[in-house]
């Protein structure tokens, strides 16, 4: 047999074809299911389990529920509770998906991880390893591994790089895979009904707290719902009339305040980074042209990253940006490879 690799098997289409790309071109498969929130009641092992079976590979469950809690659920409490936007998907990968997966799938001889993310992995010139965009635009998912370290970059499999996802599915059927039909699931795992308040109330027994809207000045003008129910950017929802619309463009957790402005408020041309990781490069010791967006959806923008006189990470876009999001990433690329990302503050 070839080398051995620790899929991730989802339930889904997309980790079933991994697994069976990866094992058509020679190497040990060994399917692992984690257990991370609901995954049974959603029929997701009991799929994975179908795919193991129809492939012939070994297939193991594992409880990632204690690791998941703390670095992903526990986290994006935290984050709303701070007035930021959280991006579970991203502490998911970095901290479950792949920190303890890996260390799983080392524990089962696996010498290498595979997910069925659409991203590819580059060796480059420097010896540093980078993720590069997927071939299908449509799908790739670049920007939700921009925290992947150097060691774990270098033990991964994206095998789905160069696919279109209807490529994907027409693979699976062609395979009798038993997923080859299923739904793509688009919401954040843990809340599949978009309810973020209710998740955070019951998860806390705390409830949201009402407090004032506010004007750029500081002027009251109106009462919310508690800082939960908003995100920077935000305009539906906001249960106040005005004679123009009005956006969230920031949340004051310390006075309990959704502080309120117009479309051009929200635009800003800087925004600064913490937690960054670095992949194409091991650090900026100067400023770097590249292209950047501060959302998984945003297209790319032209941008120049420098760090400031206390080593903070900023990103000067070349055209104003729309809603920086405090608790959001901002990826940034140079040549489709991912130079570095990090947090907005």
């Amino acid at each position: 047999m070839g080398k051995k690799v620790v899929v991730g098997l989802s339930g889904g289409v997309d980790s079933a074809v991994t697994a069976l790309l990866l094992k058509e071109q020679g190497y040990d498969v060994i399917g692992v299911t984690m257990v991370t929130w609901g995954q049974e009641e959603a029929g997701y092992i009991t799929d994975a389990a179908k795919v193991a079976n129809t492939l012939g590979i070994p297939h193991h469950v594992v409880d990632f529920r204690d690791k998941f809690k703390e670095k992903v659920v526990d986290y994006f409490i935290q984050e709303y509770n701070l007035g930021r936007t959280p991006n579970p998907c991203i502490m998911c990968n970095r901290y479950v998906k792949w920190e303890a997966l890996l260390h799983r799938g080392m524990e089962l001889g696996a010498e290498c991880v595979a997910t069925g993310h659409y991203g590819k992995i580059l060796k480059l010139p420097n010896g540093r390893y980078s993720v590069a965009k997927s071939y299908s635009m449509g799908k790739d998912q670049s920007y939700v591994l921009y925290s992947l370290t150097q060691d774990e970059l270098s033990r991964t499999l994206f095998p789905l790089y160069e696919y279109e996802k209807t490529a994907i599915r027409e693979i699976a059927a062609a395979n009798n895979l038993p997923v080859a039909d299923k739904k793509e699931s688009q919401d954040i795992c843990f809340i599949p009904d978009h309810d973020y308040v209710k998740f955070i109330e019951e998860q806390t027994g705390i409830k949201s707290v009402p407090g004032d809207f506010v004007d750029m000045d500081g002027n009251v003008c109106g009462l919310h719902k508690g800082i939960m129910h908003y995100t920077v950017g935000q305009r539906k929802g906001l249960g106040i009339a005005f004679g123009e619309p009005k956006f969230v463009i920031g949340i004051n957790p310390k006075l309990n305040q959704v502080i309120l402005g117009s479309k051009e408020d929200l635009m800003v041309t800087e925004v600064t980074l913490d937690d960054v990781n670095y992949m194409s490069v091991e650090d900026i010791t100067e400023p770097i042209r590249v292209t950047g967006k501060l959302r998984y959806s945003q297209k790319d923008s032209p941008c120049t990253l420098y760090k400031d006189e206390s080593g903070m990470l900023k990103a000067v876009f070349d055209e104003p940006m729309r809603a920086a999001t405090p608790g959001q990433s901002g990826v940034f690329y140079k040549d489709d490879c991912i130079i570095c990302g990090g947090i907005i503050i």
